[in-house]
């Protein structure tokens, strides 16, 4: 396994998705829930102050002013919640935060703004569904008011102003298309996969695995070694994966393979891309297969070679089909290119479970356990698709239901 993961700089553990959890429920789990669902009709009328506080400061952050916790007390605890998404620390600091790690090999938040960053926090404040996040031909930039350099796709100086002049990006981020100002085909773009600060952390160097793995880690909350498969088939893993590792074939057989038959036959719609180590931004060669596919072919020179974008999710089948892919969306389960397979990955249940449960760890300031808990996320899942898959609404749920009873 050491061996065959590329790009691996950190095993990061992530806990399966939920819907690998028994769904069976006793009497006294099904008298709790409807008990939680009185609990949860009564918070949803007008919060106190007390409540309205909680609220503001796990959303935006920062302390509301006693005219605003008023005005939130005279509404119900939803609309309450929503408003607290108003804040522009709300965008500046909570969602930023939340986006920073996702654009680097660290996952930390101690990073500059980016195209990448700059994109989700505009996507959340104007409720762009987020199931388009890894698909979408879409990019946020500074607005003109900014006075800030133009967006390049060779350095990151528009982002860099904006952060040292404090500019507040629920102000000045306006939307703008990637193909516009990167250069890309609009079939090119695959959402935050493809632009400059993602490139950047998973295109450069390496074999691409890299961008396949991080987007399964950030955005469906599984890392490789928590979806292990030994029963895919390993006809798509490339020829730089050695068969015998150490000289031991059983360590490919038993780990190795468990990764990369599912991996290799995915990662092979980011064949047509690069970053540039020269010229500062990403590259695509539309029906050319880059190098980096190529490398350390004498590994096992009978080894897969990929010849174009096209792409297999062969964790529709076996263990991994718990994470809930979107078969009426996509019946063939494959594709090509980053954009396909965006689509693929953004429309699954694991993909909405991970963003409903890491809005809930930020606002609870704990993770989901027990029976009530389960039942709450998996209502702010369905919440999440019926509202057009608004992660402001996910933050408003959350906050309703751990803001707390009346004193």
């Amino acid at each position: 396994m050491k061996n065959g993961i590329a790009e691996t700089q950190q095993n990061h553990a992530r806990r399966a998705p939920g819907a690998r959890r028994a769904s069976t429920l006793s009497a006294g789990a099904i008298a709790g829930l409807g008990a939680l669902a009185l609990m949860s009709a009564a918070l949803a009328a007008n919060p106190n102050k007390d409540q309205a506080k909680r609220m503001y400061d796990r959303i935006a952050g920062v302390p509301a002013s006693d005219a605003v916790l008023t005005q939130m007390t005279q509404t119900d605890a939803t609309s309450a919640a929503l408003m607290a998404t108003q804040d522009p620390a709300f965008y500046n600091n909570t969602i930023r935060n939340l986006a920073a790690p996702w654009t680097n090999r660290d996952q930390t938040v101690f990073v500059p703004l980016n195209d990448y960053t700059a994109t989700v926090v505009g996507m959340v404040r104007d409720n762009v569904p987020f199931n388009t996040l890894l698909s979408a031909d879409l990019v946020y930039v500074a607005d003109a008011a900014s006075n800030v350099p133009a967006y390049s796709p060779a350095n990151n100086d528009m982002y860099d102003a904006m952060d040292t002049d404090g500019l507040d990006l629920k102000a000045h981020l306006v939307t703008s298309t990637q193909s516009a100002v990167s250069g890309l085909a609009a079939a090119a773009t695959a959402g935050v996969m493809t632009t400059r600060g993602a490139a950047m952390a998973f295109f450069v160097n390496g074999t691409n695995r890299a961008m396949f793995r991080f987007t399964m880690m950030n955005h469906l909350c599984s890392d490789l070694q928590t979806i292990p498969d030994t029963t895919r088939p390993p006809d798509r893993i490339r020829q730089d994966v050695t068969r015998s590792p150490g000289g031991d074939s059983s360590l490919f057989l038993n780990n190795c393979i468990e990764c990369h038959s599912g991996m290799d036959p995915m990662a092979q719609a980011f064949a047509y891309y690069n970053f540039d180590n020269t010229a500062l931004k990403i590259v695509y060669t539309a029906g050319q297969v880059q190098p980096k596919y190529f490398i350390n072919s004498t590994n096992f020179p009978q080894g897969y070679v990929t010849p174009d974008d096209h792409w297999d999710n062969r964790f529709r089948t076996g263990v991994n089909s718990l994470l809930g892919w979107n078969a009426a969306l996509n019946p063939t389960g494959g594709g090509a290119g980053a954009k396909s397979l965006g689509s693929e990955l953004e429309n699954s249940a694991a993909f909405a479970n991970c963003q409903v449960t890491r809005v809930f760890k930020y606002v609870c300031f704990r993770a989901p356990s027990g029976t009530a808990d389960q039942s709450q996320v998996a209502t702010m899942v369905a919440s999440f698709k019926s509202n057009n898959y608004s992660l402001r609404q996910v933050f408003a749920d959350a906050a309703v239901y751990c803001m707390g009873t009346s004193p």
